[in-house]
């Protein structure tokens, strides 16, 4: 018996990793993401139920299940140098000068990567498995991330040659190395950051700067947990130690690395000559804004390694390759002055207002100078004239201060307030942190940020209510609280400019149906610190109702949550000693609530009930109709099983999350980019470029009722 479940457990490993093969290397997947998900619960399930058969490779033990007290270095085997940098095409010739000049001869050809703006990261391989995974650090001494990169499903935890089980489809020529270091870039999606940094905003927390910051602060998190949450992703680009050869050549090498497992950029060339290489980078600065991750130039390599020996290598970079970098896009403008806003969590932020300016092919009239630190170093100060540039090509940021340009009438350097700006409470700095706060619960700039918040599709979904409505209101006395929202009468909104009657009824309307959203929803929409909507959803499933909210005791919750913890920690010993059976032990760890929830986030929840303030008012929410919904398990179909979906633009139905999690309930898998493997495009307003790769792929392209009108399984 014991055999035929060791048999089939390899047999779900290898099929899970022929699928990660398939997606991350090939990008050629055969399943859907719900077929995969099934296979990967069935091998869980199987190895839980015999924990003597779980190896440290399998799929199933990427993540760790405890926080890191901290990181240890790892001495790299062979040094991570820097490479130089050029600008333009004279100095991609001058480099090319220099290589024909060193090798005394023109018979080399070169190899074009795209620089993948992330985090340089070091993986060691033995006998085939992964042992340690490193950053870069000084270029010879990096952190051991290893617990963070295993959960990266691009990084393949076994090479496909190097596992004895599958070796059989390998042939021996295109085996690993018994020892082999792959050097490569640690990033993040375009389209997971926007959602990480939408997730931590409804959190309460600040947002990343940009992809490459949001990559290396994942890779530096104690917790695997919440860095496998973070979806970063990963290219090989080159190989450090060798236990034996490779290959002649890089892209042969790359090529090979494609056959161990591991996915290689898709867009690398070989170039015979540098009038090749400069067409490549400058087609590349033309059309980068179509990949669904973030690139800042070129990396240009010579292709042979027994020339790059001969070119060999200065103190700190290489003399057989160089990076040729995209301008980014800038513009030059002025400081007209400089705002303090105040976000829903009372942290406050210096944002710069400038005098208009084309940029990326928007006007931009504000940046972000991030926090008060970032603002010091810059040094901006009203008056000056300053460079900036997109941050990732998505958020303004002021770069560069024009020192030479200051003139005497300058204002003195921006001093951090020790006042919140618009309530006038005392600010104070976050431990451990670069921000500060304003803590007072009344503080109206808070409470417009609040009520935003509350409104946003995300939450109660009360779309009518925008910005510039609430701003009026809460000026004109009429919204003093969330509770006042319920309040809000026809004639209340029809006299104001832009307000008719058909706008006002609307308004009325949305608030009205928004009465009987789920639970989940309305404590998300409440902007309690730490409770974004996942955790809301957990929450709202312990309570039921708001009413149980409302009652709840922090020394029960906690107690609870003690008891549960001790619950799961007996049913794990349990379960390895097979004192249970196995559909026993998940009975009972579906009827665990609180196992996912921090004690910070509790302690955060506590805080905001049993403010009286906070209480009063959810009470009168609930005596004028507010009625949260319990949680309800929505069937879903299969609708879409085998179709990989892309969505671009505003939709007017549903938010970013929504719409992948609709097409995830649906069997359908939701991309960031179009490709040939896309099924369909769903088009909402405003929807950007790749709808113009789309109709040049040939590939449909759908609105959003029709999408609707299909999930519905009504014909099209």
């Amino acid at each position: 018996m014991n055999k035929d479940v060791n048999k089939k457990i390899e047999q779900l490993r290898r099929k899970i990793r022929e699928h990660d093969y398939l997606y991350y290397v090939l990008n050629q997947p055969e399943i859907s993401d719900r077929q995969y998900d099934k296979l990967f619960a069935e091998l869980k399930a199987l190895e839980e139920a015999n924990p003597e058969l779980i190896t440290p490779d399998s799929p199933t033990q990427r993540v760790s299940g405890r926080p890191l007290e901290g990181f240890g270095t790892v001495r790299h085997a062979a040094a991570m140098l820097s490479m130089d940098n050029t600008y333009n095409a004279d100095e991609l010739r001058a480099f090319d000068e220099r290589v024909r000049k060193q090798l005394g001869s023109d018979d080399y050809d070169y190899v074009v990567e795209l620089k993948i703006d992330g985090v340089a990261i070091s993986l060691r391989y033995e006998k085939g498995v992964l042992v340690t995974a490193a950053t870069r650090g000084d270029g010879r001494v990096g952190d051991d991330v290893t617990a963070n990169v295993r959960t990266i499903k691009a990084v393949p935890l076994v090479l496909r040659d190097g596992d004895p089980r599958i070796a059989g489809s390998i042939k021996a020529s295109d085996a690993a190395p018994d020892v082999l270091e792959v050097r490569g870039e640690v990033y993040m999606p375009t389209g997971a950051f926007v959602e990480l940094n939408r997730l931590r905003a409804e959190a309460g927390e600040q947002a990343f700067a940009n992809p490459r910051n949001a990559a290396a602060g994942s890779l530096k998190l104690l917790d695997a947990r919440i860095t496998a949450a973070r979806n970063l992703s990963f290219f090989a680009y080159a190989a450090g130690e060798l236990s034996e050869p490779l290959a002649e050549t890089h892209y042969e090498s790359l090529e090979k690395f494609k056959k161990f497992g591991l996915p290689v950029n898709p867009n690398i060339k070989r170039a015979a000559d540098i009038d090749k290489v400069i067409d490549i980078c400058l087609g590349w600065d033309n059309k980068r804004s179509e990949l669904d991750y973030q690139i800042d130039g070129m990396v240009i390599k010579v292709n042979r390694f027994e020339q790059r020996e001969i070119l060999g290598a200065t103190g700190r970079a290489p003399r057989w390759c160089i990076s040729y970098k995209f301008a980014a896009e800038q513009a030059e403008t002025v400081i007209e002055s400089i705002d303090v806003q105040v976000g829903k969590s009372g942290i406050l932020t210096p944002v710069a207002n400038l005098t208009p300016v084309l940029l990326a092919g928007t006007t931009v009239k504000r940046a972000s100078l991030h926090n008060f630190d970032m603002l010091a170093k810059l040094d901006v100060r009203c008056g000056d004239t300053v460079i900036i540039e997109k941050a990732g090509e998505i958020i303004p940021q002021v770069v560069e201060v024009r020192i030479d340009q200051r003139k005497d009438s300058v204002d003195e350097a921006f001093r951090m307030p020790l006042e919140c700006p618009i309530c006038g409470h005392k600010v104070e700095k976050d431990e451990n942190d670069v921000y500060i706060r304003c803590d007072n619960q009344n503080c109206i700039a808070k409470f417009k940020e609040r009520l935003e918040h509350f409104v946003g599709k995300g939450q109660m979904d009360i779309e009518t209510l925008g910005p510039s409505l609430i701003e009026k209101l809460v000026d004109a006395g009429l919204l003093k609280n969330i509770s006042d929202i319920y309040k809000l009468k026809r004639q209340d909104l029809i006299d104001f400019e832009g307000m008719g009657e058909k706008s006002s009824d609307n308004v009325i309307k949305a608030i009205d149906r928004s009465k009987n959203n789920p639970l989940w929803r309305f404590l998300s929409g409440l902007g309690i610190r730490h409770i974004g909507g996942q955790t809301a959803q957990t929450l709202a499933k312990y309570f039921g109702t708001l009413d149980e909210v409302l009652s709840l005791d922090r020394r029960e919750l906690k107690e609870f949550k003690q008891i549960e913890r001790e619950k799961k920690k007996s049913l794990d010993k349990k379960h390895k000693k097979n004192e249970i059976t196995e559909e026993e032990y998940k009975k009972e760890c579906g009827n665990l609530q609180l196992t996912d929830i921090g004690d910070e986030m509790i302690s955060s929840l506590c805080d905001y009930i049993e403010n009286e303030d906070n209480k009063d008012i959810l009470k009168e929410i609930l005596r004028l109709g507010v009625k949260p919904k319990r949680n309800t398990n929505e069937k879903t179909s299969e609708i879409l099983i085998g179709n990989t979906i892309v969505v671009t633009g505003t939709l007017k139905n549903f938010s970013r999350q929504q719409i992948e999690q609709a097409i995830k309930d649906n069997g359908g898998k939701s991309s960031s980019s179009v490709s040939k493997n896309t099924t369909f495009v769903l088009a909402g307003e405003n929807p950007g470029s790749k709808i113009k790769k789309a109709q040049e792929l040939g590939i449909k392209i759908i609105n959003e009722n029709e999408f609707l009108r299909l999930i519905e399984e009504k014909p099209m």
